[in-house]
């Protein structure tokens, strides 16, 4: 797996700032934009944000390259509908051998389960590879490939809808990959607009307390989630 942001809009902190200042003042976004120093603008967006007057950050937009992940995994990032994204396409990029599918760790640690599960991918490959020669166009031999096929995706999300993802994603109870994705997506953020995603993370660590408490099979720690973010 490997994340990497590929965009975002320059200077998103004074823009998601000039964006909360509008409303508010007698200037033209242009001319606030002008007074405003980078400084006051990440103060400003703090303490908007600190109200819940999310849609200010709508207007900060980020772009990431999230590649060698699964098939199972975008299925579960396509669910946030307020987002763009590209995904390699099965229909034209013919898959080869075992290297071209995820191993969950569970499965890797152990030999018998490896096993079985090798046994099936390579079965899958052998067969994708059989139906290709024979003529069936890649878009139906794609039909008998796993959910664990590698992929690449370009997304692009706002600012908003990243804090979201982030509640959702980050959480504990998330799937592993799509947790891995989540968290690294927001160690990047962090470093280029530490202001906009300020205590942003899972549910707990954002508002204090879990939405999810009665479906975790055992209680998450707050304060070691908290500790876990902050290090980001």
């Amino acid at each position: 797996m490997k994340v990497k942001l590929l965009w975002y809009t320059p200077d998103p902190e004074l823009v998601c700032a000039t964006a909360a200042l509008t409303s508010s003042k007698v200037y033209s976004p242009s001319e606030i934009l002008q007074k405003l120093t980078k400084d006051k603008a990440r103060k400003i967006v703090e303490r908007i944000i600190s109200f819940g007057h999310y849609s200010i950050i709508e207007h900060a937009y980020f772009t990431f390259s999230i590649e060698e992940v699964s098939r199972a995994m975008t299925h579960q990032l396509v669910r946030h509908r307020m987002a763009s994204y590209i995904e390699q396409s099965q229909r034209y990029v013919k898959y080869g051998d075992f290297k071209h599918f995820i191993v969950p760790k569970t499965i890797a640690e152990n030999e018998d389960t490896k096993k079985i599960y090798e046994i099936a991918l390579t079965q899958i490959s052998e067969s994708y590879q059989k139906l290709l020669r024979l003529d069936v166009p890649t878009e139906d031999a794609r039909y008998i490939l796993s959910n664990a096929a590698k992929t690449n995706i370009l997304v692009t999300m706002n600012a908003r809808g990243l804090r979201h993802f982030f509640n959702l994603r980050c959480c504990a109870r998330a799937q592993w990959e799509i947790r891995e994705v989540a968290i690294e997506m927001l160690r990047q953020v962090k470093q280029v607009a530490p202001g906009l995603f300020q205590n942003s993370g899972p549910f707990c660590v954002e508002f204090g307390y879990c939405r999810e408490k009665e479906l975790k099979p055992q209680a998450c720690i707050i304060g070691d989630m908290k500790r876990e973010f902050a290090a980001l």
